[in-house]
């Protein structure tokens, strides 16, 4: 590993990962134990941010050093690099980690949430030069499936396609997960499965996690002290994150034992940060299917509360810049905020995203959103187009249906800045 470890400080002391980085336009004895006897700390920081930009640090334990972090993480089977999926910076911290972990282990797997099983022949054309971008966005149904600006995430796909790296889909069809939610995982065929086994059984710290999230953003219509862990609609919920959790694990357990590599190849997992904090999502599955040697590293927000920075929320963390909406991160087309898919009539809200226009007009999960701007929406182009088109600063009227009772609300888009 000397040489190996001489190889990623050249590295960094080229530049070559600060300047990839720039090229985007956002424990079991056999795991690697990222504790303070493992890595040497460096200088602990000033506590004026406990994450401070461009800085490492193992929490519970305190700064670590660049080289050593990658060092650790290229010895295990599967590492997973968190994201919120709206942060440019983010996603310059995951390339720049795909760099320096390909200098140790180039023979690699990148395995992404944001494509379903289904376009994986898609996944399979890009990556062997036969897709431009617009062939690619256009078949993978980017604006269908993830609905996020594709330049923050073309980087990583270049990346892949460059040095011949698979990239694997590892989600489901929001069907699915509705139909978990709805009827529980024995309550549907096992045709209709997508393969996937039957989750492990959550530990009480993970539903302690989920409970305040569902209450403040699922169920604002029941009064407090009304959701507890039996409530069946948070049972209903839980189960749903349970099967997002299962199949990216599944997916990711599935490409280790493939026979069809020569050499076990280092499986990296590009995905949400709530599938990964606290080992509560990805990972425990994982385990349950047998997998121990895995590490989570998260890029944190520099204006994080230090409150969650807390021994086990992450193997290690690295500091980056907030989100930030200002003239040069304008979005190239508007975006509501929502997953959906077409059923009971019109477009059916599969998730409503935090933070996002759809949450501030008061969209919540199994609305049926029927008209938009007066016009029907009978396909997904319909919704993606009317949103697309809509002017910045401008309200846009839409006509749900929620429970048995029609009712109009209103999407307010936020203005242009201006420099």
């Amino acid at each position: 590993m000397k040489n190996d470890t001489t190889l990623t400080k050249k590295l960094a002391t080229l530049g070559l990962l600060t300047y990839l980085a720039c090229t985007i336009t956002n424990a079991p004895a056999n795991t690697a134990d990222f504790s303070a006897t493992s890595i040497k700390p460096a200088n602990k920081p000033a506590r004026t941010d406990c994450v401070p930009l461009g800085n490492w640090i193992i929490p519970g334990s305190g700064a670590a050093v660049y080289a050593d972090i990658i060092d650790q993480a290229v010895k295990n089977s599967v590492v997973l690099l968190g994201e919120t999926h709206v942060n440019a910076d983010h996603h310059r911290w995951q390339l720049q980690m795909l760099a320096a972990m390909h200098a140790l282990r180039p023979e690699m797997v990148i395995g992404f949430e944001m494509f379903p099983r289904r376009v994986q022949p898609v996944l399979d054309q890009w990556t062997a030069g036969e897709l431009t971008e617009q062939e690619f966005l256009a078949a993978s149904e980017w604006d269908k499936v993830w609905n996020t600006d594709p330049a923050l995430y073309l980087p990583l796909f270049h990346f892949a396609r460059m040095n011949h790296i698979p990239m694997i889909a590892l989600n489901i069809e929001q069907r699915l997960r509705r139909l978990v939610s709805e009827r529980g995982f024995h309550g549907v065929p096992v045709e209709e499965r997508e393969g996937l086994t039957r989750p492990a059984e959550p530990s009480q710290a993970y539903l302690d996690f989920l409970l305040p999230i569902y209450q403040q953003h699922d169920r604002k219509d029941k009064k407090d002290g009304q959701i507890g862990y039996d409530d069946p609609d948070f049972k209903r919920f839980y189960a749903g994150q349970q099967l997002w959790d299962r199949a990216m694990a599944q997916a990711l357990h599935q490409i280790l034992s493939h026979p069809g590599y020569t050499k076990t190849p280092l499986v990296v997992g590009i995905m949400g940060s709530g599938h990964v904090v606290h080992g509560y999502g990805v990972p425990h599955q994982l385990r349950d299917l047998g997998i121990e040697d895995i590490v989570s590293l998260l890029p944190w927000d520099i204006n994080k509360s230090c409150k969650q920075l807390v021994a086990g929320v992450a193997d290690a963390v690295f500091g980056v810049l907030p989100h930030a909406s200002g003239a040069f991160e304008q979005p190239k087309y508007q975006r509501l905020g929502i997953r959906f898919e077409m059923a009971r009539g019109g477009a059916l809200v599969l998730q409503v995203e935090k933070g996002s226009i759809a949450e501030a007009s008061g969209l919540q999960s199994a609305d049926v959103i029927l008209e938009m701007a007066g016009m029907a929406l009978e396909t997904t182009d319909d919704v993606i187009n009317i949103v697309k088109r809509h002017a910045p600063g401008t309200w846009l009227p839409l006509k749900i249906k929620r429970d048995d009772s029609e009712r109009e609300i209103v999407a307010k888009f936020p203005p242009l800045t201006v420099p």
